[in-house]
């Protein structure tokens, strides 16, 4: 079989070479290219005669898909598969694994470190200091203490919650499914509309799905708190973006931490939370960490040995 890695992942070219010997020994071809693109054409000039390919958020529509008549299985670096179209592998026999479970830790201490960079203004606070300025009028908040409202208790949710429960957090959450282990932790599960009017912090841990789509609307943002602020590093199109905006800029929210976006960056100058005031915006990289590159190396390259063996 040709299997193909579309994308460096995060790791060496001297760990590709091993893997490039192991699966040559086992009668494969692999080939590896260390640099991205999402060019059609340069997609399909390394995809369009393998049997199985790995990638991590590359979209992969069926305009693509189509031809790439042996492509068999997709080893997805990545935990959300909303860029993949599923419908259409499905109709194909075509497998789709993704990386469940490796930037959990990652993205639960990211959601964290951005609940304290917006309470504390340290971004803000960075560039006063480097123009010149002091801490003026600036009055941080502390984290411990506050109600958190967690919506969605998957694996990300709950390390979140651990983490949360360590710095003195009220913890109350919403998911469509209550979990035991959650209950036992001492959180309390809550309707959505109770959970934003009553959290000081709400954070974002869903999926992207059709009932997930602007779960958190205009009208649920205007029922939090003006003191309060909310944490996204789930998925863009999960919030109202242009309804945050404008609670942001009319001070009926006290802040806000984005990782993600309706689309991945680079932004537009032009978005509209890049001009929202107490707004800390990164470029999706909560699951960035050197530690889960190295965890979501074995589990993509995992799943084309088991698929291998069957």
């Amino acid at each position: 079989m040709k299997i193909v890695c579309v994308e460096p992942l995060g790791i060496s070219e001297a760990q590709f070479q091993n893997l490039q010997h192991e699966f040559t020994a086992e009668g494969h071809t692999f080939k590896y290219f260390m640099n991205r693109t999402e060019e059609p054409m340069q997609l399909l000039q390394r995809i369009g005669d393998a049997d199985a390919i790995i990638l991590s958020n590359i979209p992969l529509r069926e305009d693509i898909l189509k031809q790439c008549p042996q492509l068999k299985m997709i080893s997805v670096a990545f935990v959300g598969l909303d860029h993949i179209d599923l419908a259409y592998c499905h109709a194909h026999g075509i497998q789709v694994c993704n990386a469940a479970g490796y930037s959990t830790t990652a993205v639960s201490e990211l959601a964290i470190g951005l609940m304290l960079d917006v309470l504390r203004h340290i971004t803000e606070l960075d560039g006063t200091l480097r123009q010149g300025g002091d801490k003026g009028a600036f009055l941080g908040r502390e984290l411990r203490g506050k109600t958190v409202g967690v919506v969605g208790t998957g694996a990300i949710g709950i390390a979140t919650i651990r983490l949360l429960q360590a710095f003195g957090c009220h913890i109350i959450a919403y998911s469509r499914s209550q979990r035991e282990e959650v209950i036992h932790m001492g959180v309390q599960y809550v309707s959505l509309p109770q959970l934003m009017q009553q959290s000081d912090i709400v954070t974002l841990h869903v999926p992207l799905k059709a009932d997930t789509h602007h779960l958190i609307s205009r009208e649920l943002l205007a029922t939090m708190k003006p003191s309060a602020i909310l944490i996204n590093t789930a998925r863009g199109n999960v919030v109202d973006i242009e309804a945050l905006s404008e609670a942001l800029h009319n001070n009926r929210l006290a802040g806000a931490g984005m990782d993600v976006y309706e689309q991945e960056p680079p932004l537009p100058l032009s978005h509209p939370l890049l001009s929202a005031p107490h707004c800390i915006c990164v470029p999706h990289e909560g699951f960035a960490t050197r530690e889960a590159f190295d965890i979501r190396a074995d589990i993509v390259f995992n799943n084309i040995r088991t698929f291998l063996k069957h």
